[in-house]
C-alpha cells in the first residue's frame, strides 16, 4: 500500500542539489523517515491518508514530534498519531530513548 503523498525521490534529490543546503543529507534523513512513518502508519490503519476504505480500523489525529539524535545531527521525526488505538514505530525509536545506538556507542568509548 503507497501513499499518495509519497514524493519522487529523483525531484527530492534534484531539489535538495538546486537548493544547495549545507544540511542536505539531515533534511534528506528526515524526508525519508517521516515518509516510511507515514507509510507504515497507513499500514496499521487499513487504508491511505486522505482515502475512505470499508478496511480502515482508526483515523489520523495530528503528529507527535520527537527528536531523533543520528550522526548528521538532530532529525525531527513527525510520528502520526491515531484517534483511537496506538502507533509507535519501534523499529525506529526506542521508548524513552531518543538517539542513535551506534552514536551512545561511539561517546562511551
Amino acid at each position: 500500500m503507497t501513499a499518495p503523498h509519497i514524493i519522487d525521490p529523483a525531484g527530492l534529490l534534484a531539489e535538495a542539489l538546486t537548493d544547495a543546503s549545507p544540511d542536505l543529507m539531515r533534511n534528506l534523513l528526515q524526508t525519508v523517515i517521516n515518509t516510511l512513518l507515514s507509510a507504515d502508519a497507513d499500514a496499521v490503519i487499513g487504508a491511505e491518508w486522505g482515502k475512505p476504505s470499508p478496511d480502515r480500523a482508526t483515523q489520523r489525529n495530528g503528529y507527535r514530534h520527537r527528536d531523533l539524535d543520528t550522526r548528521l545531527g538532530t532529525v525531527d521525526v513527525q510520528v502520526p498519531k491515531l484517534r483511537s488505538g496506538t502507533y509507535f514505530p519501534e523499529w525506529l525509536l526506542e521508548r524513552r530513548k531518543r538517539a542513535e545506538s551506534a552514536l551512545i556507542t561511539v561517546v562511551a568509548d
